[in-house]
């Protein structure tokens, strides 16, 4: 009997044209993100409109870089709020549970 074999998790070999697509798609989604937090810094977005219906783009963002965009949220206001509102540091807007999003919301006033 042979002893077992570690399965190492390596990612599929990709060809350039995948790589490329994949690198595309990256660089919209950066490029959209930093446009909303133009917008959220100088005020024409308001962070509970974009936490109420959060566009596709930004569901894999973490929420403390959203708040940290928002006009005066820092990193230590926004690591207080994500604690009083229950969220770990590590939670992206997509993975917010109704209570999450719905504290969260309370705590900017919608």
């Amino acid at each position: 009997m042979q002893p077992p074999t570690k399965q190492l998790n390596v990612a599929p070999e990709r060809s350039l044209d995948q790589r490329m697509d994949a690198l595309q798609r990256a660089n919209h989604v950066r490029s959209q993100r930093a446009r909303l937090k133009v917008g959220l810094k100088r005020g024409k977005v308001t962070i509970a409109s974009v936490l109420r219906e959060p566009p596709e783009f930004l569901l894999t963002a973490k929420v403390v870089d959203l708040l940290m965009a928002a006009p005066k949220c820092g990193r230590v206001k926004s690591a207080r709020i994500m604690e009083q509102c229950r969220v770990s540091p590590s939670k992206t807007v997509g993975g917010l549970s109704d209570r999450q999003r719905s504290e969260l919301l309370g705590f900017f006033g919608s």
